[in-house]
């Protein structure tokens, strides 16, 4: 994701510069926007996925695909946990550290080796980040060897399969084009706009039997009402 479309809005937001909101692009769909404020949200304000992830919380934690900081600043400040904030959003990081996060970096998650965690947190979609699903086992190979044991993996999605269902309940994707979860979007803001990119949603199941695959336990938390879900994942 390149011209850094996220760091853009969020800095505009917080400089008090907010005139639009980004705009998503994806083949087949309209378009659809994110906006900004809804980045900077409260924990009141956030699903209850979210709030759930951060209750569950303990130790030293990972925020991976931190945005403006705000799961982070709540688990910093409220639950007085020891917070690591990484983005590869160059603009979305120099706003966490304005905002009061205490440690923030400009970092892939697949870059970061140099120390484990107890929590590791993917919200957002944070399946998201995996890209695609041949993808997977990359993920929760790295993802194995930053936890701390004893560890734990919190990590949203949603099962998209009810976009392609016509109204008689039929399922209407093409079985030869890949998983239906996988998606590519492109980014528009004030004129800029972004690649294409790569983007997984993905249904429990399958995001469970790929982490037995390798190695880790999987557990479903709660369910939201967008088809949307929160997972846990352990070390067997």
């Amino acid at each position: 994701m390149n011209k850094d479309i996220f760091g853009k809005a969020i800095k505009d937001f917080y400089n008090k510069k907010y005139t639009e909101d980004i705009i998503v692009q994806a083949n087949d769909f309209d378009d659809d926007h994110i906006p900004i404020p809804y980045l900077f949200r409260e924990y009141p304000e956030m699903p209850k996925i979210e709030q759930k992830a951060l209750e569950l919380s303990y130790g030293k934690v990972l925020d991976v695909g931190c945005g403006a900081g705000s799961h982070s600043l709540f688990l910093q400040n409220n639950q007085k946990l020891d917070v690591k904030a990484i983005d590869i959003s160059e603009g979305a990081i120099e706003i966490c550290k304005k905002r009061g996060v205490h440690h923030a970096a400009v970092q892939d998650m697949y870059d970061h080796s140099d120390a484990t965690y107890d929590t590791i947190l993917l919200l957002m979609n944070g399946s998201g980040i995996i890209g695609t699903l041949d993808h997977i086992d990359r993920f929760f190979t790295h993802a194995k060897t930053l936890l701390a044991p004893g560890g734990q993996i919190l990590m949203d999605s949603s099962d998209i399969s009810y976009l392609f269902q016509d109204e008689d309940g039929g399922f209407w994707v093409d079985a030869s084009a890949g998983y239906y979860g996988e998606m590519q979007y492109k980014l528009k803001y004030k004129k800029q706009e972004s690649e294409w990119f790569d983007w997984l949603y993905i249904d429990y199941n399958t995001l469970q039997n790929a982490a037995n695959a390798n190695g880790l336990l999987s557990e479903l938390i709660v369910e939201g009402e967008n088809n949307d879900y929160l997972a846990r994942f352990t070390l067997a």
